[in-house]
């Protein structure tokens, strides 16, 4: 079943749809980036868009919010969807085609799959939300194989699950390049994230602290200083400035994420910590 929304964006709530339309394209010899967001779409999504058009013919968003990526005790109900917005914001942006799946069409009964990426995913944000990135990598293995696209985009702001993707698409020999774009942040720092959406005014104006101190740790690191004492000073700078808690500030190898004592290239400072009901997370190159 396909609906057309004002412009050229052509929308799709199915697999056999979907794949309809991505097969012509191939048939005109066209290239295709997919670009799969949880919808409630923002500057840092479109961010994808654009540059998903500036390396393929065409692009398929993706807008599904997988209830198999939340914990128990989640926000898989209060999630942001705005579906209507996101329609217009897509369409807008030049995106070609919308997939839209209900939770049946990506789970019918029976279905009874899973995708485990074994070592990178049971750390950080893993160890924190346990089954959180077999939900990701189940949802994301069947979006690449419902699409079959040349180049699928990511934010590096999700920087673990970055991470998780590439190794199962490198250890399941899916063809597909994964592109991993730079974070985009408002003008106080950041990092732009459909949950920001949660913050009261005040803890808004809080929240860009965890970019601030991530940095000043990082450039300390950089600058030759001992990490566990770098890490330990933005842990305690992090709960000064009016976080909750602190979940994990760690120094990781930028791409296998194991943790490192003394400075590597690449190398990547993770952290994530709460802001009354909101779980941020960021990360910084060093």
């Amino acid at each position: 079943m396909a609906s057309t929304y004002a412009g050229a964006l052509v929308a799709v709530r199915d697999v056999e749809s979907l794949r309809r339309r991505i097969q012509a394209w191939r048939r005109e010899g066209r290239s295709v980036a997919l670009v799969p967001t949880m919808g409630a779409l923002h500057k840092g999504h479109m961010t994808l868009m654009d540059r998903a058009q500036k390396m393929a013919d065409r692009v398929v968003a993706t807008i599904f919010v997988n209830p198999k990526q939340f914990g128990p005790k989640e926000d898989f109900t209060a999630y942001p969807r705005r579906e209507h917005d996101d329609f217009e914001m897509l369409n807008t942006g030049g995106v070609h085609l919308l997939f839209a799946p209900d939770v049946a069409a990506m789970y019918p009964n029976g279905f009874a799959t899973g995708v485990s990426v074994a070592g990178i995913s049971e750390q950080l944000d893993g160890a924190h939300r346990p089954g959180h990135f077999d939900g990701v990598a189940t949802v994301v293995t069947k979006l690449l194989l419902q699409v079959l696209p040349d180049i699928a985009l990511f934010g590096e702001k999700d920087y673990q699950q970055l991470m998780v993707i590439r190794r199962l698409v490198s250890d399941l020999n899916i063809p597909v390049d994964i592109i991993g774009v730079p974070t985009v942040r408002e003008t106080d720092g950041l990092a732009m994230s459909s949950r920001n959406a949660y913050l009261t005014p005040e803890e808004r104006a809080q929240a860009p602290a965890l970019y601030k101190i991530i940095t000043t740790a990082a450039a300390a690191i950089a600058a030759g200083g001992d990490i566990a004492q770098a890490t330990m000073a933005a842990r305690a700078d992090l709960l000064a400035a009016g976080f909750a808690s602190v979940d994990y500030v760690e120094v990781r190898h930028g791409e296998t994420l194991a943790p490192l004592t003394v400075r590597v290239t690449p190398a990547r400072l993770l952290a994530a910590a709460h802001m009354g009901r909101t779980r941020l997370i960021d990360n910084v190159a060093i």
